[in-house]
């Protein structure tokens, strides 16, 4: 699927399903929700916390696809294009750190 399709897709489904979207600052603390619940998994996961009882099967992928959403969600209520503001982000990060990365003797393991 493409960003643009994706969208379009967010933006259907809200229509039909969601009845509205909720408000712009609503939508934000629903995306630091799902945030913290992409962190919690990380943390069990890959850190050193353990998942408590009956939590173990909980999806990364799911809780990434959620957050994606409410990105979309924002960027649809504000107007963003968000396939030009990627490719926009690449053009910047290119620009900006073409050699940091490649220059960052941290990096070399």
């Amino acid at each position: 699927m493409e960003i643009k399709e994706l969208q379009k897709s967010v933006d259907e489904w809200i229509k039909k399903y969601g009845v509205r979207y909720f408000d712009e600052l609503t939508n934000m603390a629903i995306l630091t929700e799902e945030v913290g619940e992409v962190a919690r998994v990380m943390a069990r996961r890959y850190g050193e916390q353990s998942f408590k009882k009956g939590e173990e099967d909980v999806s990364l992928a799911d809780e990434l696809a959620d957050v994606l959403w409410v990105v979309t969600a924002i960027a649809n209520q504000t107007g963003v294009n968000l396939e030009e503001a990627v490719e926009r982000n690449f053009k910047k990060k290119t620009e900006r750190d073409n050699n940091r990365h490649i220059d960052n003797i941290k990096l070399r393991k």
